[in-house]
């Protein structure tokens, strides 16, 4: 079987391209290198430097590769600046997933278009999100992922091309960029801590995330191509129990040694709690192992400590400066 994964050299995307290795998968990864690292490609893929905006690149692949599955993994997933670049974001986030559908379509050869969504579809909703909670989204990167599965919903009934949706949240580990100053709590924080820096949170801290270890996700994602009860399935994934980011930073300081030393931001506009009840996935896939907070945190602070501290860099593209987190447009004004 050969298999296309999209974004493969980031943090999800290389997990689930060495999860179908590990399968006797064949895998091709396309990625165009705007969130991930070359060095995060397992052995044994083949690696297409690429954007998936590129429709003539995209039409190449499928014609010489004749792709049987293919894991749409790449997006720009920093939801809270998701208000501020738009138009990247629905261009990368939307245009460039039609631009998978469409290509699987015409390949014919596709059984499976595996999807990488988001509980941000839910927005507000009241925590634990089931797969039966109605979708409303607040923030355009939930928009994005929400304009998707509906197009894959009727990409399938038009064509007939069979998907698989999974709504991860809050996924943490190796390989994750900690550079990334926008997304991803438990990056920054441990990227902060080994930098000497005070650890930037957002609000009080009391806002709640069911932090979801990247070992316990990929294995389900790469595992669902094989099994029939996953055909046009929605899955809630991550972990059960919820921690505030208060509690994240204890558990992270810990793993370090140090004590949190906190800089309290002003509020964004964010959803203050935000987590979901994985019983269907339980009920598909068995009852799988869950990793706890402090396990899956101190696995990650060893990798963490032997890459060392990344420099974060600002995103050079940002459309709309109104309404966003003094901190972020102070850094923006300090480069110009």
């Amino acid at each position: 079987m050969k298999a296309l994964i999209t974004g493969g050299a980031g943090f999800i995307g290389a997990h689930v391209a060495q999860a179908c290795l590990n399968n006797n998968t064949e895998v091709i990864i396309l990625d165009d290198l705007s969130g991930g690292f070359e060095n995060n490609i397992p052995d044994g893929a083949l690696f297409v430097a690429g954007s998936i905006t590129d429709r003539d690149l995209i039409d190449k692949l499928f014609d010489e590769h004749k792709f049987d599955y293919v894991y749409h993994l790449a997006a720009y997933a920093a939801e809270g600046l998701s208000h501020f670049i738009r138009h990247y974001n629905y261009s990368n986030n939307v245009l460039g997933s039609i631009n998978l559908i469409n290509a699987s379509v015409n390949a014919d050869t596709v059984k499976r278009f595996v999807f990488t969504s988001s509980i941000a579809v839910y927005g507000g909703a009241p925590p634990p999100m089931t797969e039966d909670t109605t979708p409303k989204p607040e923030d355009p990167y939930g928009i994005a992922k929400y304009t998707v599965e509906m197009d894959l919903a009727v990409a399938h009934e038009m064509f007939g091309l069979e998907y698989t949706i999974f709504r991860p949240h809050n996924v943490y580990g190796e390989k994750q960029n900690i550079g990334d100053r926008y997304r991803n709590v438990v990056g920054i924080f441990m990227n902060q801590i080994m930098q000497n820096q005070q650890l930037t949170i957002f609000g009080d801290g009391t806002q709640t995330r069911a932090f979801s270890y990247i070992g316990d996700i990929a294995p389900l994602i790469a595992q669902s191509v094989t099994m029939d009860s996953t055909v046009n399935e929605i899955y809630n994934i991550g972990a059960d129990k919820p921690y505030s980011v208060l509690e994240l930073a204890e558990v992270v300081g810990e793993m370090f040694g140090v004590s949190p030393d906190i800089n309290f931001l002003p509020a964004r506009n964010e959803v203050v709690h935000a987590y979901s009840s994985h019983s269907k996935a339980q009920a598909t896939f068995g009852n799988y192992d869950i990793t706890t907070l402090p396990d899956g945190i101190g696995k990650m602070a060893q990798w963490a400590k032997q890459q060392g501290a990344r420099r974060s860099t600002l995103f050079e593209g940002v459309e709309i400066h109104k309404n966003m987190p003094p901190s972020w447009k102070k850094e923006l004004l300090d480069t110009q």
